[in-house]
C-alpha cells in the first residue's frame, strides 16, 4: 500500500523577525472563526497566512510636525548613542516603516523604527572598564607630557580578582572612551567605555546620574580664596583614603552657615550649581555627591567658602561603586552590574 504523501516543510523564518520593533502598530480587530478545512487540506496548515500588504509609508513631514533625526530618536530611545546609531544605519540595520534606512532621514512618532538584531549582537560585544586612577594620569588624550588613562588598560594591570570573568583582548581597546573626566591630580574611578548608552547615561545631556566623592581639605579662614597669579600651578594634591588617620580637625572651625552654601546657594561661571549634597566624613574629609560635573567644581566650590582642598578621591558613580578595586588596577563592568 504507497504512503501517504508528507505536509510540504514550514517555510524559513521571515527575515522581519530578525528585527527588533522599536514601536508596534495597533493590533487588527480580530477576524471571526474560520470554517473548518476539509480533511485534504489539512496537511497544508502548518504554512502560515500571507502577511498583509503593508501600507506605503507617510510622506515626510514639514519642519516642526514633530520630525526628529533617526539617530536621535534611537538614542532618545536608550539604545545606543547617536554616533552608534549613525553607525548601524550605515551597516542597513534600521528601518523605517518597512524600508532601510537612509542617513539623515527624519522620523515622526507615528513611524514605526525596526532594528536588527546584529546590532544589539554587536553591541553587547563591547565592553566597559573600571579604573582606579592614580595622581599623575590624564582622563582622555595626552597632554603636557602626561599619559592618558587608557594606557593603563593591559593584562598586566588587569585586577585579578575582577568577578566579571571576562579575558583582556587587543579589540577591547578598539574605541574605548573615557565617560567623564577626573583631573591628573585627582583619583579613583574612572569609566571608559566602547558602549555608547553607557556614555549617554554618565555623561549625555539630559544625565542625572550622582557622583560621589571623598574630599580632604583645610580651612584658610572666612570668604574665598586668593586666586593664583597667572601661569601658577596649584600645589598637587595627596592621594586619600576614607580610613586615614585625622591630622586636623576642620570640621570643629569651619561655619555650619557656610556648609550650607556648599549644599545649596553657590554659583561658578554665572550660573547657580544644582543642590549637592555634602557631609562630613571624618573632621577633615567631606562627601560630596553632585548630579552635575562642571570643571573642576569641587575645587571652586571649595575655594568660595574659604577651604582648600589637598586631596580628592571619585568612590561612585550611580550604583557602580570603586569597592576594593587597588590604585592603578582595572576590571570589566559585570554582566548584572547597571549604572
Amino acid at each position: 500500500m504507497p504512503s501517504s504523501p508528507r505536509p510540504p516543510a514550514a517555510p524559513p523564518e521571515p527575515a522581519a523577525s530578525r528585527r527588533l520593533t522599536l514601536r508596534r502598530p495597533a493590533a487588527p480587530a480580530p477576524a471571526a472563526a474560520p470554517a473548518p478545512r476539509p480533511a485534504a487540506t489539512a496537511a497544508r496548515t502548518a504554512t502560515p497566512a500571507p502577511r498583509p500588504q503593508r501600507a506605503a509609508p507617510p510622506p515626510a513631514p514639514a519642519a516642526g510636525e514633530g520630525a526628529t533625526r533617526l539617530n536621535k530618536r534611537l538614542a532618545e530611545l536608550g539604545l545606543c548613542s547617536r554616533r552608534e546609531a549613525d553607525d548601524w544605519i550605515a551597516h542597513g540595520w534600521v528601518y523605517v516603516n518597512g524600508a532601510v534606512a537612509e542617513m539623515g532621514v527624519k522620523v515622526t512618532p507615528q513611524d514605526r523604527v525596526t532594528v536588527e538584531r546584529a546590532a544589539q549582537r554587536q553591541q553587547d560585544s563591547r565592553v566597559t572598564i573600571l579604573l582606579n586612577k592614580p595622581i599623575g594620569y590624564v582622563s582622555g588624550q595626552a597632554e603636557d607630557g602626561h599619559e592618558p588613562a587608557v594606557a593603563l588598560i593591559n593584562p598586566r594591570t588587569h585586577w585579578r580578582e575582577d568577578p566579571s570573568g571576562l579575558r583582556f583582548t587587543p579589540p577591547h581597546l578598539r574605541g574605548l572612551a573615557p565617560a567623564g573626566r577626573l583631573d591628573i591630580d585627582s583619583v579613583g574611578l574612572l569609566v571608559l567605555t566602547q558602549d555608547g548608552r553607557v556614555a549617554r547615561q554618565i555623561i549625555g545631556e539630559d544625565a542625572t546620574m550622582d557622583k560621589e566623592y571623598l574630599v580632604r581639605v583645610v580651612y584658610q579662614g572666612p570668604g574665598p580664596l586668593r586666586a593664583l597669579p597667572p601661569g601658577a600651578r596649584a600645589e598637587p594634591l595627596q592621594e586619600i583614603d576614607e580610613h586615614d588617620p585625622v591630622s586636623t580637625n576642620v570640621q570643629a572651625v569651619f561655619p555650619r552657615e557656610q556648609l550650607e552654601r556648599l549644599r545649596h546657594g553657590l554659583s561658578l561661571d554665572g550660573q547657580p550649581l544644582k543642590p549637592a549634597r555634602v557631609e562630613w566624613q571624618n573632621p577633615e574629609q567631606l562627601r560630596f555627591v553632585l548630579t552635575e560635573g562642571k570643571k573642576r567644581q569641587i575645587r571652586r566650590m571649595c575655594e568660595l567658602v574659604g577651604l582648600k582642598v589637598v586631596g580628592l578621591k571619585r568612590i561612585r558613580i550611580g550604583r557602580v561603586t570603586l569597592g576594593n578595586l587597588p590604585v592603578g588596577q582595572w576590571r570589566y563592568l559585570g554582566a548584572h552590574e547597571r549604572f
